[in-house]
């Protein structure tokens, strides 16, 4: 008789096409190989306040990673949990001083940029202050930010973050740098080395494959 092979469960991720978050992790699926079913979730219709997305995510944010019985919600969380589970194409380098810079990267967009510029954030300080105010604070965020980075990356060769390959620092930045010139409209020309990465890495079919447009969800 014929052995009878059994698939394991396909990963299912909860996204909207125009998540920065989720486009970290679509990315970082896409560059080690791992297919995975994509469950759109309509934050401009709320979905994300369902009581079945509540039970995935209680924060009510995307994006969240379902593997089996494994629930993994926040892109930081669920790039590390992949990269222990799934060490194929490794995405954060052996050695330590790499492997802490990747890390310090991803850390500062995960902190210090993006949730700062969070549409409900926004959407809040447009009601208190008037939407000019709301898009300066979020400007300035971003900007303080890719400073920050900037500096750190500046004296490291290759045509990536950390060098010439790809890896966690590369996958929390690309689209992050892609938000912030198409909807903050942040002036790149003052942050050279981001804008080398940037070029080199929106080249990449796994980058694009996981871009907004993209996606199931996309609206054109």
């Amino acid at each position: 008789m014929a052995a009878i092979i059994v698939e394991p469960p396909k990963l299912a991720l909860y996204s909207y096409w125009q998540s920065s978050c989720s486009w970290r992790v679509r990315f970082a699926l896409n560059l080690k190989g791992i297919s995975y079913e994509y469950k759109a979730v309509n934050l401009s219709k709320g979905e994300q306040f369902t009581p079945e997305f509540e039970k995935l995510n209680p924060l009510h944010f995307v994006p969240v990673l379902v593997d089996g019985d494994v629930v993994v919600s926040d892109s930081y969380a669920i790039l590390l949990y992949l990269e222990e589970k799934y060490p194929q194409r490794a995405l954060l380098p052996a050695d330590p001083q790499l492997k802490a810079l990747n890390l310090q990267v991803a850390s500062i967009v995960t902190s210090s940029i993006q949730p700062l510029h969070m549409l409900s954030n926004l959407k809040y300080l447009e009601q208190k202050v008037g939407p000019q105010e709301s898009l300066l604070f979020a400007q300035t965020n971003v900007e303080k930010g890719f400073n920050a980075l900037e500096k750190l990356l500046k004296d490291i060769n290759g045509k990536y973050a950390t060098g010439d390959e790809v890896y966690m620092a590369d996958v929390f930045m690309a689209p992050q740098i892609a938000a912030a010139m198409q909807r903050f409209k942040i002036d790149m020309s003052k942050y050279p080395r981001l804008c080398r990465i940037f070029e080199s890495l929106k080249a990449l079919p796994e980058f694009l494959d996981a871009s907004p447009e993209r996606q199931l969800d996309a609206v054109h």
